[in-house]
C-alpha cells in the first residue's frame, strides 16, 4: 500500500511550501487509494507541543487535507510524536553501534575545529580523521578517563557512490568520500533528526518519502542508515522548494520586511493587514505573514481558492489548464509532472484564483462567510437576527466582483454603522457639504422628498432625484456628491441609488439630517 507522511515540527504556523509539500503527499496517497500520515517531529523539548500544534492541525483541517493516522486521528502505529519515540530511536542507535556502522567519538570541540581549519589551511575538504574513535570497550574508559564525553557517529563509507533513483530528480549519485561521519546521537543521549526519521519511516511502513530538495543532500546518509538496519528503502521524491517572489531565493517567512518592497505582495498583506485592524486581530511577523498558511484563513480566503493555487507550485497537467476540483487534483497528479526548477510564490496569481473561486459562489454562501468578520468587528450582533442578515444579503449583492476575500465586507462598514456613529472622510465632507455652496439647503430640500417618497427603490429612488434636480434648476452633480457623503461618508462606493434602497428611508433621512448638524445650527 501507499504510505506517504508530512512531519512538521510544531512551530505553531503552517509554511507555504510546506502546506504545498504536505499536499503533494496528500494527492498522491489518495490518487493510489493509500494512506496519509501526519507525524510530529517534536525534539526541542523545550516548546509547548500542545500549543504549538494546534495552529498546524487546524491549518490543514481549514485546507480539507485530512490524515489518515496521527495527532487527533490514533492509529496502529502510535505514537505519532517524535519525541515519544526515544527508546526506540536509542535502540537502533546500538545496533548501528553492534553492528560497526557506528561508532562513540569523544572528540572535543575545539579538537574536531582544529582539525576543520587544517584542512581549510591545505585547501582540502574536511573529513573527520576519526582520532577519537572507540569501538572497544577498553578505548571509551580511557577517552572517558580523561573525562571526555561521547555522540555517537554513522561510520559512512570513505570510497564508493551511493546511488538511488529519484520520482522528480531522476537517478542520483553521492559520492561517499563526500560525506561525514554525522552526529546521531548526542552526549545527553537524544537522538537527532537522520536516525529518528529513518527509524520512524520505517516503522509506520512509509512506501514513499516525498519532500523538498533541501532535503536531497540528507539521503545518502539516511539511505545509509535504513540498509544498516536492513530496511527496505522508500521510493524518493524531492521537490522542488518556493522561491520568493520574483526571485529563485527559497521562501522565507524572516524576509517579510524585504517582501514588502515587492508590490504585489504588499498589495497581499496591506489587504491584509486593513482587515485585520477592523477586527482586532494582532499583527505580528510570526504569524501574519503571506508566507504563512494562517495569514488567508484569519482574512477570509477561500481554502479552495489556496489549494488550487499551491497545487500549481512546481506541478502543471499542460500549458492551459489551472482550473481544478478536489477530485480531478486527485485523479490528475502525479511526481511525473512535477518541475525540478524552484517554483515562484506570485500573490498576483494567488489573488486571481481567489477573485475566480469567490466570484463563483452564490450569494448565500457569501453571506455566510462574511458574517463572522461583521461580528468579530462589532458591526452586527451575534448570533444576527433576521432583519441584520438580510442588511448583510443586501450589501454582499451590491458588492459584487468587489469582495475578493470575505473580510472585504469591512470595507462597507458604513452600512452597518448606527447613523450617529457614522465616520465622515474630512477631505470629503470638506469639499462636498462644508465648502460646497448651497449644500445644506439642498440636503434639506432633498431629505424632505426622501422622506415623503411612495417607493423607495432603486429606480424609483433615481426618478425621484431626476425631479428634484430638474425642480431646483440644477446638474445632478450639484446634489448627488453631497448626499452621497452624506448618508455614507466617503466620496466613492455602490451606485447611488442602490445605496440609498439599501440603507431604506429612515436611515438615509436620519443620516442626512446627522450631517447637516455637523455643519452647525443655521444648517439643519
Amino acid at each position: 500500500m501507499v504510505r506517504t507522511r508530512f512531519a512538521p515540527s510544531p512551530t505553531g504556523y503552517l509554511h507555504i511550501g510546506g502546506v504545498r509539500t504536505a499536499l503533494f503527499n496528500w494527492l498522491f496517497a489518495r490518487q493510489h487509494g493509500g494512506q496519509f500520515i501526519l507525524r510530529i517531529d517534536d525534539t526541542d523539548q523545550q516548546r509547548n507541543v500542545e500549543e504549538a500544534l494546534q495552529p498546524i492541525l487546524d491549518g490543514f483541517r481549514w485546507l480539507g487535507i485530512d490524515w489518515d493516522e496521527g495527532p487527533g486521528v490514533g492509529g496502529p502505529h502510535a505514537p505519532y510524536f517524535q519525541s515519544q519515540r526515544s527508546a526506540r530511536h536509542r535502540a537502533a542507535v546500538q545496533e548501528l553501534l553492534d553492528g560497526g556502522c557506528a561508532y562513540r567519538d569523544y572528540a572535543r570541540p575545539a579538537e574536531l575545529q582544529a582539525e576543520r581549519e587544517a584542512a581549510e589551511r591545505e585547501k582540502r575538504a574536511f573529513v573527520y580523521s576519526r582520532r577519537w574513535m572507540a569501538e572497544t570497550a577498553q578505548q571509551q574508559a580511557e577517552f572517558e578517563a580523561e573525562g571526555r564525553q561521547s555522540v555517537v557517529r554513522l561510520k559512512i563509507p570513505r570510497e564508493g557512490r551511493c546511488e538511488f533513483s529519484d520520482l522528480v530528480r531522476g537517478d542520483v549519485a553521492f559520492e561517499w568520500a563526500a560525506e561525514q561521519d554525522h552526529v546521531i546521537q548526542r552526549a545527553d543521549g537524544s537522538c537527532l533528526y537522520h536516525l529518528a526519521s529513518v527509524v520512524d519511516d520505517h516503522d509506520f511502513r512509509i512506501s514513499h518519502v516525498i519532500r523538498a530538495v533541501e532535503h536531497l543532500s540528507n539521503t545518502p546518509r539516511q539511505i545509509f542508515i535504513a540498509q544498516a538496519l536492513g530496511y527496505e528503502l522508500p521510493v524518493y521524491a524531492h521537490l522542488p522548494y518556493v522561491a520568493e517572489p520574483g526571485s529563485s531565493n527559497k521562501l522565507s517567512k524572516r524576509k517579510l520586511k524585504q517582501y514588502l518592497k515587492h508590490r504585489d505582495f504588499k498589495a497581499l498583506f496591506d489587504q491584509g493587514e486593513r482587515i485585520a485592524g477592523a477586527i482586532g486581530l494582532t499583527v505580528a511577523a510570526e504569524t501574519f505573514n503571506p508566507v504563512i498558511v494562517d495569514f488567508y484563513r484569519e482574512v477570509g480566503y477561500l481554502p479552495e481558492a489556496l489549494v488550487n493555487y499551491l497545487l500549481l507550485l512546481g506541478w502543471s497537467l499542460d500549458d492551459k489548464t489551472e482550473s481544478f476540483t478536489r477530485e480531478e487534483m486527485i485523479r490528475l497528479f502525479s511526481l511525473e509532472r512535477v518541475n525540478r526548477a524552484p517554483a515562484s510564490f506570485d500573490p498576483l496569481k494567488l489573488m486571481a484564483f481567489e477573485e475566480r473561486y469567490m466570484r463563483a459562489l452564490p450569494c448565500a454562501q457569501k453571506v455566510i462567510l462574511v458574517l463572522p468578520f461583521l461580528q468579530r468587528a462589532g458591526l452586527v450582533p451575534q448570533p444576527t437576527p433576521e432583519a441584520g442578515q438580510a442588511l448583510v444579503t443586501a450589501v454582499v449583492q451590491a458588492a459584487g466582483d468587489r469582495l475578493k476575500v470575505a473580510g472585504d465586507i469591512l470595507d462597507y462598514a458604513d452600512f452597518f454603522t448606527s447613523d450617529r456613529d457614522l465616520v465622515y472622510d474630512p477631505a470629503a465632507f470638506e469639499k462636498r457639504l462644508a465648502k460646497s455652496p448651497r449644500a445644506a439647503e439642498r440636503l434639506r430640500k432633498f431629505a424632505a422628498r426622501l422622506a415623503a417618497a411612495e417607493a423607495f427603490d432603486a429606480a424609483s429612488l433615481e426618478r425621484l432625484l431626476q425631479q428634484f434636480v430638474e425642480a431646483e434648476g440644477i446638474q445632478v452633480g450639484e446634489i448627488i456628491h453631497a448626499v452621497r457623503v452624506a448618508v455614507t461618508g466617503k466620496a466613492v462606493g455602490f451606485g447611488m441609488f442602490e445605496t440609498l434602497e439599501i440603507l431604506g428611508r429612515e436611515r438615509c433621512v436620519a443620516r442626512i439630517q446627522h450631517a447637516l448638524s455637523r455643519l452647525g445650527p443655521a444648517a439643519e
